[in-house]
């Protein structure tokens, strides 16, 4: 992941929050994906209002293990496309 890109929640994914979390259902290749939790959603949420993925992390105040957690999740959102980089 380029972390100096801006990402955003990728159009065709659906989030419909739960108790862990959240499911996103990508419409386009019908994949469902899990955020295991909510301060995963309330950053993939929020990934668009930022500069780049960078910026985001930042203003997160994340600690270093967190940030690597988050970090790990995020590729994962991006292999299976329900974050995008932002054109």
């Amino acid at each position: 992941m380029d972390i100096d890109a801006a990402y955003r929640l990728n159009p065709l994914v659906a989030l419909r929050p739960e108790p862990f979390g959240a499911l996103a259902y990508h419409t386009g290749n019908r994949k469902l994906s899990y955020l295991t939790c909510p301060e995963l959603v309330r950053f993939v949420r929020a990934l668009a209002m930022h500069a780049s993925l960078r910026d985001a992390l930042d203003a997160a105040e994340l600690g270093g293990t967190r940030r690597a957690r988050i970090l790990a999740s995020l590729e994962a959102l991006a292999d299976s496309g329900v974050i995008v980089v932002d054109p």
